[in-house]
């Protein structure tokens, strides 16, 4: 059985140091990939160009997606993956820190699994990336990978 891993999709650098800081902090030693944009994110996913996909290694686990990023922002990331017969059952957790509930709203509307906006203070923090990663990375179950 391979190792579940768990793609973070954020730009900011010191969220990204945050959350690798709370998975240690929680002994959550899954592999973490990391994208810096949306961009990078479908790269990771698809491969670089179409068609690449089913040559691609597994799927992660679960995807972490901000929502405010370059290139191609949060929910055009999240559309892409639910259009893709290959990704369209990935878990995506968006975690951001956007109040807007037309964010919230349309999250859901494309398919998102859970939305969590990140707490400012860094003991929420821990504690919200410990319950995300014992859910998402522990107990919860994933489809099989279909083919494209």
């Amino acid at each position: 059985m391979s190792t579940k891993k768990l793609l973070l999709v954020e730009d900011n650098p010191d969220d990204i140091e945050l959350t690798l800081r709370a998975l240690k902090k929680n002994n959550i030693m899954n592999e973490v990939v990391i994208a810096r944009d949306g961009e990078e994110a479908l790269r990771i996913l698809f491969g670089p160009e179409p068609g690449w996909g089913k040559d691609l290694p597994s799927l992660p686990s679960v995807m972490l997606l901000d929502l405010k990023l370059p290139k191609v922002d949060g929910l055009g990331v999240l559309q892409r993956v639910r259009a893709n017969p290959r990704t369209k059952h990935l878990p995506v957790v968006v975690l951001t820190s956007s109040k807007e509930d037309q964010d919230l709203v349309q999250s859901y509307s494309l398919g998102a699994n859970s939305y969590v906006r990140k707490p400012v203070d860094f003991h929420r923090f821990v504690e919200a990336v410990q319950q995300l990663g014992l859910y998402w990375l522990i107990l919860n179950e994933t489809a099989p990978e279909i083919g494209t």
